[in-house]
């Protein structure tokens, strides 16, 4: 069949009414200068401050628009900076900095632009999620009252954590802080809470020995590890503890419960010092930007209890800081202290006289307090910080070997044995009832009787006893709403017959 004229011309001019005129705009800037993991960059006149730059020569390398000035912007860059020459077009995207986000995370180590770096294998990215996101509004969360058990009883019993918290962890190098971290996230194995290490400054060893213990403890299923390692450039570091958080949101709008750990934000504000120092911008106290509160403000805000009408989900922040000589009044330090809701102090002399965790009572503090504990903790636990903090007071003051009446030695004999059930080592958590039961002990004063040496002995009597013979007693102090007479009857029923055998 031969096609005739009409029947090219009538096709002709179908397809020119299906064809539709697209102008594809795109605005392009140039490099100025490049070193150091910043870029200046001429044009681009439209940009957004934190927008996400591509380099049309270089698809391994991203850039994030920081400095927007009158002749042109400042960008930290992201990748292979080195591929990046003098003369380079730059293209905006039009939107923020964000990363792919997706179930798949889980259990897999990620850089800040959310990369694989563990070797095993692409992730696929169901969305993505802006670096930079505004903080839930107060009228969308709900008050902080579910407990995060740490089965760390020294935070537990007296400076609470609970789901939506902000809880600042702060010391010196080697105090264990990361430790307490890492222990945390072991703990919430079976309770349905997402856990995300955001790794800022750390040493890649470091990292690897952490998701390898995560592993052995099988707490990884549940994890995601953002590292920016110690190598990694200062835009890289600066970067990750705002992925770590997208990725934490993620499953928050999902209706989830996720523990992020950002260790450390120190070194991610030495990081944004040096980048703001190359975009020269001005230097304030101790050389940091004027914005270094700023920077972490945003940050920690984030982190919430959602309303029932908004999901329910919840982010609670552990951000870690580091001081120098337990200095804490310098300036990172107060920073962080006044926008948590409380912190853990690590003390380097208790860590170094051998007691773990080594927690300040007196400097340690939880801004939510009782409200994070179920009734029994609370009735148990509630004297417990002040006879720990009056304890290690008298404790100093005998030293000088003044003569003391017997109501302070009385006072410093139970102290001893307070400070003893506080007293845990790494990877040995304790339950909610296990340490109700423990506190309840040493607030009756029933370890009097025992030689301090002896109390860690017959705390593992008491839970073996507990987690074999008396199962259905945890259950009860679990379900009961107080610690009443008859739950109290048995609890101390149970420790009597228990001491009978020391």
């Amino acid at each position: 069949m031969r096609l005739q004229p009409d029947d090219i011309s009538k096709v002709i001019a179908i397809e020119l009414e299906k064809f539709k005129k697209e102008l594809d705009v795109k605005e392009v800037g140039y490099v100025l200068q490049v070193g150091d993991g910043i870029a200046r960059i001429y044009g681009l006149s439209g940009v957004m401050a934190g927008e996400l730059l591509k380099f049309a020569s270089s698809p391994n390398v991203y850039g994030m628009a920081l400095n927007l000035e009158e002749s042109n912007i400042g960008a930290i860059l992201f990748g292979e900076v080195q591929e990046i020459k003098e003369g380079d077009e730059v293209l905006s995207t039009g939107h923020l900095m964000q990363v792919p986000v997706s179930d798949a995370v889980l259990g897999r180590i990620i850089d800040p632009l959310g990369r694989p770096i563990d070797g095993h294998g692409v992730i696929k990215a169901k969305e993505f999620r802006p670096v930079e996101n505004e903080a839930p509004a107060m009228f969308n969360r709900a008050r902080v009252r579910i407990p995060l058990e740490t089965g760390i009883k020294a935070i537990d019993g007296m400076i609470p954590i609970g789901k939506g918290q902000r809880e600042l962890i702060i010391g010196d190098r080697h105090t264990g802080k990361t430790s307490i971290a890492i222990d945390t996230i072991v703990n919430q194995k079976g309770k349905d809470v997402i856990c995300v290490y955001a790794a800022i400054g750390q040493k890649q060893s470091d990292v690897a020995k952490i998701f390898e213990k995560l592993k052995s403890e099988d707490a990884i299923s549940y994890t995601t590890i953002v590292a920016a390692n110690a190598a990694d450039s200062s835009s890289s570091q600066f970067i990750a503890p705002y992925a770590g958080c997208a990725v934490a949101e993620y499953f928050m709008d999902q209706g989830k419960h996720v523990l992020i750990v950002y260790d450390d934000l120190s070194k991610h504000a030495v990081a944004y010092r040096e980048i703001s120092l190359l975009l020269r911008r001005p230097p304030g106290r101790e050389a940091y930007p004027g914005d270094v509160f700023y920077i972490h403000s945003r940050l920690l805000e984030r982190a919430a209890m959602m309303n029932s009408e908004n999901g329910g989900g919840s982010i609670t922040a552990l951000p870690i800081v580091e001081t120098q000589s337990g200095d804490v009044s310098a300036y990172i330090p107060t920073n962080t202290i006044s926008i948590t809701d409380g912190q853990i102090y690590l003390e380097s002399h208790l860590f170094n006289s051998g007691i773990r965790p080594a927690i300040n009572a007196g400097l340690s503090v939880s801004r939510v307090g009782g409200d994070a504990q179920i009734k029994a903790m609370k009735q148990v636990a509630a004297q417990l910080k002040i006879d720990l903090a009056q304890y290690r007071e008298i404790s100093s003051f005998s030293q000088f070997g003044t003569e003391m009446d017997s109501a302070t030695t009385a006072q410093l004999e139970r102290g001893k044995r307070v400070a003893a059930t506080l007293q845990q080592g790494r990877f040995d958590a304790r339950s909610t009832a296990e340490q109700i039961c423990l506190f309840y002990a040493a607030k009756k004063g029933l370890l009097d009787s025992l030689k301090v040496t002896a109390v860690p002995e017959f705390e593992q009597a008491l839970l073996n006893d507990l987690r074999s013979k008396n199962k259905s007693l945890q259950d009860k102090i679990m379900k009961s709403s107080s610690l009443d007479d008859h739950l109290a009857t048995e609890i101390e029923k149970v420790l009597k017959d228990l001491l009978k055998g020391f």
